[in-house]
């Protein structure tokens, strides 16, 4: 196939393009005027073309000839700051542009994927959430102007599988990571608990920060934490690593169960601070505290995933300990062959 990927310079899109490039399929990045960092590219034998979402011109060029679409390209947190009317302009207009263009292919289009967002679920509560997520079932409660947009560029991409028969996609992506990131995670690390407690003033929460405060002049700054919520149960979390949304997208590409679904991607499970927390201060060396984050919103989550394994044989495997192990060999100079990508804002 001849495939186009938006959003072509971001960790996943140059990683899904290397890919697709070792499975025999000819590339095309569509890649942001504002974001010309391409020196990852330089091996691989892809056809770049430079352009902007909400520019129509741009996008008919972007998808002339092609057969298969991955819409990755989007305003996001990460690549920030953007105000309401460029997450509006890049993420919702940028989406329609891309429809119109993909649906004037006519038959040729083979897939639209469409790359969405596990910040369509509003995954915080005050006893978090009890049964795994299933993306068919669990309300989508966007929040925040980027997940907005998201759930706005998934009802177009539905508008138009159901209006104009395009044969949509539509890929939900747990928070990814790459490389030496999970080593940093910030919720690990004692330095961003203290600042979260310093914005807290209820008694329980004043008692939870005398206590991170003691740990810090103990343990500094550099001490990890085994977070539990106030009735001591352990943090659950359920994120991905770059490699298993890459395996997801090409699952994806020219099964026909995949066309007019919807699937959350992520790792093959969820983990826990528990287990996480005493893994990785083993492999940095540095010391933890347990403690009761008490008077916090908790973070206790996980997907259900079968439904991708069901219907792809989507098999994710970087579990947390997977994770860890490979961002320490990066960090110690070995290759895991991921293509070092900076975080792009769009494209």
């Amino acid at each position: 196939m001849h495939i186009l990927i938006t959003g072509i310079s971001g960790r996943i899109g140059a990683n899904l393009a290397k890919s697709l490039l070792e499975a025999g399929h000819s590339v095309r990045g569509l890649v942001w005027t504002r974001d010309l960092r391409l020196e990852k590219f330089a091996t691989m034998d892809v056809e770049l073309v430079e352009g902007s979402l909400t520019n129509p011109e741009d996008v008919a060029a972007a998808v002339e000839g092609v057969d298969a679409i991955y819409h990755l390209g989007a305003a996001f947190q990460g690549g920030g700051p953007f105000t309401n009317s460029e997450y509006f302009e890049i993420n919702v207009r940028g989406t329609f542009n891309m429809l119109e263009a993909a649906h004037a292919l006519g038959s040729r289009l083979q897939q639209f994927v469409f790359a969405s967002s596990d910040a369509l679920y509003n995954k915080y509560l005050p006893e978090g959430v009890a049964e795994p997520i299933r993306e068919d079932e669990f309300p989508l409660e966007p929040g925040g102007q980027y997940a907005l947009t998201k759930l706005l560029g998934e009802d177009l991409c539905r508008g138009y599988a159901r209006n104009e028969g395009l044969p949509i996609t539509i890929c939900r992506f747990a928070l990814t990571v790459a490389g030496e990131e999970i080593l940093d995670f910030s919720q690990f690390y004692l330095s961003h608990w203290r600042k979260a407690y310093a914005r807290l003033g209820s008694p329980e929460a004043q008692a939870v920060a005398a206590q991170l405060e003691e740990a810090a002049q103990i343990q500094g700054e550099r001490c990890l934490v085994l977070a539990r919520d106030g009735s001591g149960r352990s943090y659950k979390k359920h994120i991905a690593d770059v490699h298993d949304i890459i395996a997801g997208l090409l699952a994806v590409l020219g099964n026909e169960k995949a066309l007019g679904e919807t699937f959350q991607l992520g790792a093959p499970r969820a983990f826990t601070w528990e287990e996480a927390v005493p893994y990785l201060a083993e492999k940095l060396g540095l010391p933890w505290v347990d403690v009761k984050l008490a008077g916090h919103v908790p973070t206790y989550y996980e997907f259900d995933l079968s439904k991708g394994r069901r219907l792809l044989g989507y098999a994710p495997s970087y579990d947390i300990a997977r994770m860890i192990d490979e961002g320490m060999d990066m960090r110690a100079g070995l290759a895991v062959g991921v293509v070092p990508t900076h975080v792009g804002k769009t494209a």
